[in-house]
């Protein structure tokens, strides 16, 4: 996979810019390039999406293959990194590395070192953070690559397009492409 998806990327469309029963396309356009080794997220996101009652939480347990296992060698591995790193760091307020711990935003991040993916966050970069762990704040640290949701739809240039009048539209209601080419640049910031 080259992309990896934060649940607050999944979240915050559903929730606000690309819900599930306003642009269907999104949501099969992710399930496309998910199938075609695009992107991906991993299971522990998907632990958190399915704690709701929502139509998220029911995609996401309907497209179980989307979320990768971290049950690997490698990401266990990488995970005591991004865990020892959070551990050296220095005045972040009491508990926030425990809640970091505890979460899906660390297992993301190794699982991204494992396989050279581009982490696919909303967080943004936030070098006086203390009250808790940023996920681009431990990338740069750690050399690995982040995006927002934006970004990545023009990386893959996705085009979600209406049938002109008199066109007969296609079962899903919106025509759905994106390029398979990516080339990989530095982080964001």
């Amino acid at each position: 996979m080259k992309f990896l998806l934060d649940s607050n990327t999944l979240i915050e469309a559903k929730n606000r810019y690309y819900g599930m029963t306003i642009c269907p396309a999104y949501w099969q356009w992710l399930l496309l390039k998910n199938q075609a080794f695009f992107l991906a997220s991993i299971g522990p996101v998907k632990d958190e999406l399915t704690k709701g009652h929502d139509e998220l939480a029911d995609w996401a347990k309907e497209n179980s293959t989307f979320f990768q296992s971290i049950s690997d060698e490698e990401t266990q591995a990488e995970f005591v990194k991004v865990a020892t790193l959070v551990a050296q760091t220095q005045g972040m307020k009491t508990g926030a590395m425990e809640d970091f711990l505890k979460g899906a935003d660390p297992w993301l991040i190794a699982r991204a070192l494992t396989s050279g993916a581009t982490v696919v966050t909303h967080e943004v970069r936030n070098l006086d953070a203390k009250r808790k762990f940023i996920i681009p704040n431990l990338c740069e640290q750690l050399n690995v690559p982040y995006m927002n949701t934006f970004e990545l739809l023009h990386h893959l240039n996705a085009i979600f397009v209406l049938p002109h009048p008199g066109e007969t539209p296609p079962p899903s209601s919106a025509t759905m492409s994106g390029s398979s080419e990516y080339t990989s640049g530095s982080s964001s910031s």
